[in-house]
C-alpha cells in the first residue's frame, strides 16, 4: 500500500517528544478523549490505507444490529419447501394468496418475505433493497456474547479491535476524528472500536452538550472566552497547551453540530417506533453534511425462543416501517446516492419449531443492504432445508467477511484485506 502524504501527518511522534509531551503526563493530566488523539498522533501511518482511485470520500455506511438471533426462515420465507411445513406446523408461515401469507419474492423457488414486511416489498419494488441469502461463518457460534463479537472483530477467535474500528485505525488522518462513527445507543459497540478510534456514543443528543459553566468559579466564562481567541492566553500557539485546547474545541464544536443536525425537523414521517426514531437522528445527521462515514444503530428481541409468531412479525414490521421511512428522509433530502445501510443478526435460528411455539439458536441468515447503490433483489441461492449441517442447521454460503470485503473496497474505497486482517473473496455486491 502506498505510504500516506506528508500533509496527512498533521502531528509527528517527534514532534510531541521534542515537546515534552509523555505517556505519563498524559494519563495523568488530560481528558481521555485528548489521549486518544495524542495517542493516535504517535502511530505510524506508513501502512495506513488510503481510499482507493474513483470512489468518493463522502459515502457513507450505516449498520442496523438486530440483536437476540433474527429468524431468517420466517424473515425470508421458502414457502415451497415441503420440509420447511413439515419443520414448522404452526410457526410457518403460509403461500401467498392465504390469510397471514408470505409477500411472493420469487414464485419459481417457492420464496417469500414475512408478511409484515410490506415496507422492505417496497424497497424492493424501488430497486433498492439486496437480500443476500445463506450469510455466516465456519464453525457457528451460538453464544449470543461470542457470535455477536464474531460479527464484530470480523474473526472467528473473536480478537478485537473491531472492524469498523481497524478501517478507521489504517486511514491517513493521523488521529482518527470520533465524527467519523457514530453510534446512538448507551455505550459503543465493539466494532466501532479501534487501537486508537472510539466513535462519538449517544442515546439523546442533549446529552452532548457542555456543561462546564454549571461549575462555579467562572470556568464556563474562561471557556468561551478561549473559545474566541481559539488558544489559552499567553501560551505558544504551537505548543502542548494550544494543541490539547484544539482538541477541546473541536470537541465542544462537534457536540454543538450534532445537536443542531438533530432538533431539525425531518422532512418525511417517520414511524414512531425505538429503530425508526434511531434511524430519524442517523438520517439527520447525514442531511446536516457531517463529516461521520459509518452510523450504528440496533434493535434487540429477536431471542424468540417461546411464542415467537407475534412478537417476530412485530418487530419485523417495525423494521420494514424504519427502513423505507429512513430511505424516503435520504430520497427527500438528496442524500441517498451516498448511503447505504446493512442490517445483520447474530446468527439465525433453528430450521425445526421448538415445543414453546418458538424456535432456537441456529447459524446461517439473510442479510439485508439497502441503497440506490446495490444489486437489487435475491443475491446467492436460499439455503438448502434438506442438507444440513451436522448440528441440524442450515448451511452458510456466503461468509459475513466477504460481506464486509465489498463492502469496504467497493463503497467505502479501503483496501479489505489489512482491515479483515486475511483474504476474503469480495462479495458482488453494487450495480455495475
Amino acid at each position: 500500500m502506498p505510504d500516506c502524504p506528508d500533509d496527512h501527518r498533521p502531528f509527528s511522534r517527534r514532534l510531541f517528544i521534542e515537546q515534552g509531551l509523555t505517556l505519563a503526563s498524559l494519563a495523568a493530566t488530560v481528558p481521555w478523549f485528548v489521549q486518544r488523539s495524542a495517542l493516535s498522533a504517535m502511530r505510524p501511518i506508513g501502512s495506513a490505507t488510503t481510499s482507493r482511485p474513483g470512489v468518493p470520500e463522502d459515502r457513507v455506511l450505516v449498520i442496523v444490529q438486530l440483536g437476540g438471533g433474527n429468524d431468517g426462515l420466517n424473515t425470508v420465507v421458502p414457502y415451497g419447501s415441503a420440509t420447511y411445513r413439515r419443520a414448522r406446523p404452526s410457526l410457518g408461515i403460509r403461500e401467498p394468496g392465504r390469510p397471514g401469507g408470505a409477500i411472493d419474492l420469487d414464485p419459481d423457488r417457492g420464496i417469500g418475505l414475512h408478511p409484515e414486511l410490506g415496507g422492505l416489498r417496497d424497497l424492493l419494488d424501488r430497486g433498492t433493497l439486496s437480500i443476500v441469502q445463506g450469510v455466516g461463518y465456519p464453525n457457528p457460534n451460538r453464544s449470543h456474547f461470542t457470535s455477536m463479537d464474531i460479527w464484530h472483530t470480523a474473526d472467528t477467535d473473536a480478537r478485537g479491535p473491531g472492524w469498523v474500528g481497524r478501517f478507521f485505525d489504517n486511514t491517513c488522518e493521523g488521529a482518527p476524528d470520533p465524527q467519523k462513527a457514530v453510534a446512538i445507543g448507551r455505550s459503543a459497540p465493539l466494532a466501532l472500536l479501534g487501537r486508537e478510534m472510539a466513535p462519538v456514543t449517544f442515546e439523546s443528543a442533549d446529552a452532548l452538550d457542555w456543561t462546564g459553566s454549571a461549575l462555579g468559579g467562572g470556568l464556563g466564562k474562561a471557556f468561551l472566552d478561549t473559545q474566541r481567541e481559539g488558544v489559552l492566553p499567553g501560551t505558544d500557539p504551537h505548543g502542548q497547551a494550544a494543541f490539547l485546547m484544539r482538541t477541546a474545541l473541536d470537541a465542544r464544536a462537534s457536540s454543538d453540530r450534532i445537536r443542531r443536525a438533530v432538533a431539525a425537523a425531518p422532512i418525511t414521517p417517520f414511524p414512531n417506533t425505538p429503530l425508526a426514531r434511531q434511524l430519524r437522528t442517523v438520517a439527520a445527521l447525514i442531511r446536516a453534511e457531517l463529516p461521520t462515514r459509518v452510523h450504528y444503530v440496533s434493535l434487540g428481541g429477536f431471542d424468540t425462543h417461546a411464542t415467537q409468531a407475534n412478537a417476530h412479525g412485530a418487530l419485523l414490521r417495525q423494521v420494514g416501517g424504519a427502513l423505507r421511512a429512513f430511505e424516503a428522509e435520504l430520497d427527500a433530502s438528496g442524500h441517498a446516492p451516498r448511503v447505504v445501510t446493512m442490517v445483520f443478526s447474530e446468527f439465525g435460528r433453528r430450521v425445526r419449531q421448538n415445543a414453546s411455539g418458538g424456535t432456537d439458536h441456529g447459524a446461517a441468515a439473510p442479510l439485508l443492504l439497502m441503497g440506490s447503490a446495490v444489486r437489487p433483489g435475491l443475491l446467492g441461492e436460499h439455503p438448502s432445508l434438506d442438507q444440513l449441517d451436522g448440528s441440524g442447521d442450515l448451511r452458510f454460503s456466503i461468509d459475513f467477511r466477504s460481506v464486509y470485503a465489498g463492502l469496504l473496497e467497493d463503497w467505502l474505497g479501503a483496501e479489505a484485506e489489512p482491515v479483515l486482517r486475511g483474504r476474503f473473496r469480495k462479495a458482488d455486491l453494487f450495480r455495475g
